[in-house]
């Protein structure tokens, strides 16, 4: 299975209510098969340029692993032509980034931090 990641830039002017629908949507080519896709939303963003008269979009990442080329193309028309979503970006990450993992955070480092000592002691 290939892993692929897809950016989506959606109109800044959405509610929050109306984001997972789009998102469901677009990534039901892909779920229907049972792969599961990771979402990763970014937030608002400025652009540095005008992008169809807006200056601002909401950015997402969704992660999934796929060998089927009939629901990538299918997922790439339904975002094509979603009017709430400004681009998007289809990438296939190579097959030794796909293999590493992302490093975790070690539990020390999560911990909460030691208190501060103050110069009272003398």
């Amino acid at each position: 299975m290939r892993a692929y990641e897809v950016v989506v830039i959606l109109d800044a002017t959405l509610e929050e209510e109306a984001i997972r629908p789009v998102l469901d949507r677009a990534t039901a080519p892909i779920t229907k098969d049972g792969t599961k896709v990771s979402t990763d939303r970014w937030g608002k963003r400025r652009f540095a340029y005008e992008l169809k008269h807006r200056w601002e979009g909401i950015y997402v990442l969704l992660a999934f692993s796929t060998d089927s080329t009939e629901a990538l193309s299918e997922l790439d028309r339904v975002l094509y032509l979603a009017d709430e979503v400004l681009r998007h970006k289809v990438m296939r990450i190579p097959e030794k980034a796909a293999a590493r993992e992302r490093p975790t955070r070690p539990a020390e480092a999560v911990a909460e931090p030691a208190e501060a000592t103050t110069g009272a002691d003398s």
